[in-house]
Parts: C-alpha cells; sequence; structure tokens
C-alpha cells in the first residue's frame, strides 16, 4: 500500500506561534482531504519547526555541512510527496530563517513538488507578499506551487465565526488543491526531452537528413 509523505515546514520564531497554527492547521486539512481522495491509503506528515533549527541553518551556510537534525529535515523534505510551507512577513517579504532553510535545500530536490504556500503577518496589507516574494521563489526551484496561497493575518484567529468563516475557506481550497496534486502529481523524475536530435528523427533517417529536406537538398 502507498504510503504518501507530507512534510511541513513552520518558520515562527515564537513558542507558541500563529505560523505553526497555521502550518498545523493546513497539514490538519489536506491530511483529510486526501483520505476523502484516496480512501485507507496512509499518509505520514512531519512537520519540521525551523526555529530548532537555526543555529544548525547557519553552520551550514557557512561551513557547508549539515548536522544530523537538519540533514533529516532537508531529507523530509526532499523525500515528501507534497510540502506545505508558512512564515512570518518580515518587512514585506518571508523570514531570513525561512529563506536561509530553503537556501540549503538542494536545488534539484523540489523540481516539480506540490507546495502549498502559507504566511501570516500582523495586518492583511501583507497578503499580496505570497504571490510577489514566495511564489517566485519556489518557481525559480522548479516546484509545482498550487493556485491558492493562504495568508492569516492577527484579526483571523478572532473567536467569532464570521471573522475566522474567510480564512477556514482559504485552508480548505488550498487544501483541496495540494491533496489533488499530490495524488495526481507524476513521478518527478527528468523526462527524456522528445525533440532530442539523438532520437527525434524517425527510424532509420538521421537528424541531418530532416535539416537537408527543410533546406532543399
Amino acid at each position: 500500500m502507498t504510503t504518501r509523505k507530507l512534510a511541513v515546514v513552520s518558520a515562527g520564531l515564537s513558542n507558541p506561534s500563529s505560523t505553526r497554527m497555521l502550518a498545523d492547521r493546513l497539514a490538519a486539512a489536506t491530511v483529510a482531504e486526501l483520505d476523502d481522495l484516496v480512501g485507507a491509503e496512509p499518509v505520514t506528515v512531519e512537520t519540521i519547526e525551523l526555529r530548532d533549527l537555526a543555529h544548525d541553518i547557519t553552520d551550514n551556510l557557512l561551513t557547508g555541512f549539515a548536522r544530523p537534525a537538519l540533514e533529516a529535515a532537508l531529507k523530509a523534505v526532499a523525500s515528501a510527496d507534497g510540502l506545505i510551507v508558512v512564515t512570518p512577513i518580515f518587512s514585506t517579504s518571508y523570514s531570513g530563517l525561512f529563506k536561509s532553510f530553503v537556501d540549503v535545500i538542494d536545488r534539484e530536490a523540489l523540481t516539480g513538488m506540490p507546495v502549498l504556500i502559507g504566511a501570516n503577518a500582523g495586518t492583511a496589507r501583507h497578503s499580496l507578499a505570497i504571490d510577489y516574494a514566495i511564489r517566485p521563489l519556489f518557481t525559480y526551484l522548479h516546484a509545482a506551487p498550487v493556485s491558492t496561497g493562504v495568508f492569516a493575518a492577527s484579526s483571523d484567529w478572532g473567536a467569532d465565526a464570521d471573522t475566522v468563516a474567510p480564512l477556514s475557506a482559504r485552508v480548505q481550497r488550498g487544501a483541496a488543491e495540494l491533496a489533488a496534486a499530490m495524488v495526481g502529481a507524476h513521478s518527478r523524475r527528468p523526462v527524456a526531452d522528445p525533440y532530442d536530435p539523438a532520437t527525434y528523427a524517425q527510424p532509420g533517417r538521421s537528424f541531418e537528413h530532416m535539416l537537408g529536406g527543410f533546406s532543399g537538398a
């Protein structure tokens, strides 16, 4: 039976933190969506608290060597079928700790990986940071961020049902998109280039022969 792996990265600096609250909520919603899609297939969730790895991340940036705890976190991310990342927004962008962790991930590790992006800040004025700062970062790494990004301002955590309903809807939509991407994702192994000159020509015909035809030869 297939076991699907979900890695969750939380870049909150306090303990407890609203960043971790959002990360846990996204993970729980994604697991529920996966259960609806694939039934009894088991799902493992590994949550990575970057605040616990801050010194190891800095050491890795300086020395190029990952201590065991950081190495385990990097392997968990690289081997996952889907990834949830949540960062607080500082000075209109992701936190330095979050970016430093991304910097020590192998450049090829996230290729094709479905990613659900979350972020939190004091006010909703920072909500666009998901699309102008965080999403381009994962696109650059050739990951596959889902369409919905989930932003939570301090006001979204109120006790009033009318206040929390919009956040709940965003969480549910993002989780559904990530679960669908995890179930429907193709292998993340490199795909052969169908236009490679060595294989594009028909059997018995060379690429040079085809070029000759285009030039009138």
